[in-house]
């Protein structure tokens, strides 16, 4: 069991073990696949795939879609890791087993991370298949990922959180999209617990709150890797909307169905982040 205690040794012992599997090479950029996005490891010149269940101290995705192997391997002439498959707190993991690999990122000597998912629309202009920059968030989980004796090995008691999301990555992506005339939204994504997709009244709190898009993944990861002082770049995939028609019929298979649709751009968007900063 990850604890505040003995999380700095289990993470630094999962960080050795990938290294030693590197042969001592260090990613540059820690990349978080996540629903329907996994394709984006077509991009990847692989060097090795390694099961969740093969690392020490790792948690095992259980989410249909979340293949569940670390990908290390070069994307855009730099050398990535890549998460296919992330860890939820609704599915019972706890917070530290949740953000537990962004830790081990940073014990590896990663210092930029990218994050991705599927979420729902709360912006009243969106529409299903919109590609969202992610330039802020409100954490609505039940339980904080900083709970607990701090070890100011991983960072401060208090952590700045003024920006989540780095702005100098946002301009190199929006530089990009509109030098090349690809359409895409910028807004706030609010995280809830899930697993149950939002109430039409929870899409109306969630938009009264000043979000833009909703989900039930990332907020966690994002305030662990801003704890350890890392730079973050997110992006959302919009697979639903706040119609009261288009809600009633929405499932997870609907989800990856959406998210595959957008993956094509989310890819182009990865690829251009990563080979210009």
């Amino acid at each position: 069991m990850l604890t505040p205690e003995n999380l700095y040794e289990k993470a630094s012992e999962t960080a050795r073990f990938l290294l030693d599997k590197t042969g001592g090479k260090v990613p540059e950029y820690g990349i978080v696949l996540g629903s329907g996005l996994g394709s984006l490891t077509e991009d990847i010149d692989i060097e090795s795939e390694i099961p969740y269940a093969e690392i020490p101290n790792f948690p095992v995705s259980t989410v249909e879609g979340h293949k569940g192997t670390l990908i290390f391997g070069t994307l855009s002439g730099k050398y990535v890791m890549a998460m296919s498959g992330r860890f939820h707190y609704y599915e019972g993991y706890s917070m530290y087993e949740v953000t537990f690999p962004q830790r081990v990122m940073k014990l590896m000597g990663i210092n930029k991370l990218i994050v991705s998912n599927a979420s729902g629309g709360v912006n009243k202009t969106f529409q299903i298949g919109d590609v969202m920059i992610i330039r802020d968030h409100i954490n609505f989980f039940p339980e904080h990922p900083l709970r607990g004796k701090n070890d100011p090995r991983f960072g401060p008691r208090f952590v700045n959180m003024s920006e989540p999301y780095s702005k100098k990555m946002i301009a190199v992506v929006e530089d990009y999209a509109k030098a090349h005339k690809i359409f895409y939204r910028k807004g706030v994504y609010l995280g809830l617990q899930g697993p149950t997709f939002e109430t039409i009244a929870e899409y109306n709190m969630v938009r009264v709150m000043g979000a833009d898009a909703v989900g039930m993944s990332t907020v966690p990861e994002v305030i662990v890797a801003k704890h350890m002082n890392m730079e973050v770049f997110g992006i959302s995939v919009i697979t639903d909307v706040d119609d009261p028609e288009l809600i009633q019929s929405v499932n997870h298979e609907e989800v990856m169905k959406e998210a595959r649709k957008a993956e094509p751009v989310v890819r182009e968007l990865v690829r251009a982040l990563v080979a210009r900063y």
